[in-house]
């Protein structure tokens, strides 16, 4: 459970930060939100390290993932685009990769 709610948050500071600079930049709003988006994206470089498992490539490739999905919700909330089949069954096929990812027996 440790594991989602870090995912969930490092998501959130990403795509957040990211979509702070994108209104900065792109939508020509405040330098504040370009700012705020920077601190944001230190943020998750630091939620990501929290990550109780011990390889660096195996949680960004599972958080890869995660970011997939809630990048489809965020467009669905934010930018009211109305994900379709094929996103919602991409974000599913990208949650069965993570969780082979961090789930699978190892020895």
């Amino acid at each position: 459970m440790k594991a989602i709610v870090l995912f969930v948050l490092a998501g959130i500071a990403e795509i957040g930060g990211g979509y702070l600079i994108w209104q900065w930049l792109r939508e020509d709003k405040s330098a504040l939100l370009g700012l705020l988006g920077g601190i944001a994206l230190v943020l998750y470089g630091i939620i990501a390290t929290w990550q109780v498992f011990p390889s660096f490539g195996r949680v960004y490739a599972a958080y890869g993932g995660v970011f997939i999905v809630l990048s489809v919700l965020w467009g669905w909330g934010m930018d009211k685009k109305t994900p379709d089949l094929y996103d919602w069954l991409g974000a599913v096929i990208c949650l069965v990769g993570v969780s082979v990812m961090l789930l699978a027996p190892r020895s």
